[in-house]
């Protein structure tokens, strides 16, 4: 062995030793430099106003809406009412082509006069045959005729009292078709029954409606859109929190920035279930004096259950906030009476339990009602854990690679 070459092997054993040194004393470097923190995110007790709250969505609908059909089939003639048309009481606003019903009540009319003739003519007749049957009748005193004659003709004035009755019948019936025949006329004249706005037309002029077993719709008219409702819907759970006379505000999609009012006018009884969820109609009116809203939009309704004044309140999420126990303690369990719930307050950086009675509430703050929790304490909402380093003590650099030497 030469001495390049013992030279060449201590150098190679110098530099192994040194790039192990400095791994070990960085790594450890490294470990006392950085610390991991827990911290918390934190809602603070507070005093002031509080509003428990029920949320619900509906569909905003005219307070009295018409729907104006006929009874009678036939052509659509003219139209004199369209979308968004303002009609009075009584205002002509559609026309059934009235011909055929034209020729019907001439041919009624008819009917009636040729049946008010025969009454006419079984009258003379039953006078006729009464005026016999008289003169018949002194003569059967007086033994001038038989018996059997004056049977005859007291027959014949029966049967002419008869013919009579029956002629007033053919009148009557006649006189209902006639009567008939002029209404159904009338009726191919559609008219509007309110005064209010035309929301919706389903007709076009030829067009052919038939009334068969049920009236065929041409107009919905809107008697009132500055009075409005919304019918929401309400889960069997809050229904209890509403009551007619209540506030509620709402908001729909063309106005998202908007928050309108109403007051609930209506809490119904009959229950709707779907898929085993069983909710309740409460009508909300709507006072709409700018027009903004509309038939048929979507309302995003909120019910002011009950608000409380001056309340101890705390943000709801602490609520939800459970700290995960340390190793080998097992979770607090202990048993919480009627109304109350564990909060956790950040007391010297760590949380400690803290048992309360909640009042009303909504998603974002619960009203406190007692228990050991001060107002302006912190309370935990959730945890946040960071791990800070010193990244400039790093003896691995900011890429991770070796060779920057250790800190100085």
């Amino acid at each position: 062995m030469n001495l390049k070459t013992v030279f060449t092997g201590k150098v190679r054993l110098a530099f192994a030793a040194a790039v192990l040194l400095l791994a070990v004393g960085g790594g450890w470097y490294f470990l006392r430099g950085s610390k991991v923190e827990t911290t918390y995110r934190t809602g603070k007790a507070e005093r002031g106003e509080i509003t428990a709250t029920v949320t619900s969505s509906g569909t905003i609908n005219p307070v009295v809406t018409v729907t104006v059909g006929t009874p009678v089939s036939g052509i659509i003639k003219a139209l004199f009412a369209d979308y968004n048309s303002q009609v009075k009481k009584g205002q002509v606003i559609a026309q059934i082509d009235p011909s055929s019903y034209r020729a019907l009540v001439e041919q009624s009319r008819g009917n009636h006069l040729n049946a008010q003739a025969n009454l006419d003519k079984a009258k003379v007749a039953l006078v006729d045959a009464e005026r016999t049957m008289n003169r018949y009748k002194n003569l059967v005193k007086d033994g001038s005729v038989a018996v059997s004659d004056y049977d005859t003709y007291a027959t014949a004035a029966a049967s002419a009292r008869a013919a009579v009755s029956a002629a007033e019948g053919s009148v009557a019936q006649s006189k209902g078709a006639f009567d008939l025949a002029k209404t159904n006329l009338d009726y191919t004249t559609i008219i509007s029954p309110v005064d209010g706005i035309v929301i919706s037309r389903v007709v076009e002029v030829g067009q052919t409606v038939t009334a068969s077993m049920s009236t065929p719709t041409l107009f919905t008219i809107a008697q009132d859109l500055t009075k409005m409702q919304i019918y929401a819907t309400v889960d069997e759970s809050d229904i209890g929190k509403i009551n007619e006379g209540g506030n509620a505000t709402f908001s729909v999609d063309a106005y998202p920035e908007t928050r309108f009012s109403g007051v609930v006018t209506q809490v119904r009884n009959a229950a709707t279930t779907v898929s085993n969820v069983v909710t309740y109609t409460v009508v909300v009116g709507v006072d709409n004096s700018d027009l903004k809203l509309k038939p048929g939009m979507t309302a995003n309704v909120t019910f002011i259950a009950a608000t409380h004044a001056g309340a101890l309140k705390i943000p709801t999420a602490a609520l939800r906030y459970r700290p995960k126990p340390a190793n080998g303690q097992k979770p607090d369990s202990a048993k919480l009476g009627p109304g109350q719930k564990r909060v956790y307050a950040l007391k010297n950086g760590m949380p400690e339990p803290v048992v309360i009675t909640v009042g009303i509430g909504n998603d974002r703050e619960t009203e406190v009602l007692s228990g050991d929790l001060a107002e302006g304490a912190d309370l935990v909402l959730e945890v946040l854990t960071s791990a800070k380093s010193k990244a400039a003590a790093n003896p691995m650099g900011a890429s991770g690679s070796p060779g920057m030497g250790p800190p100085r």
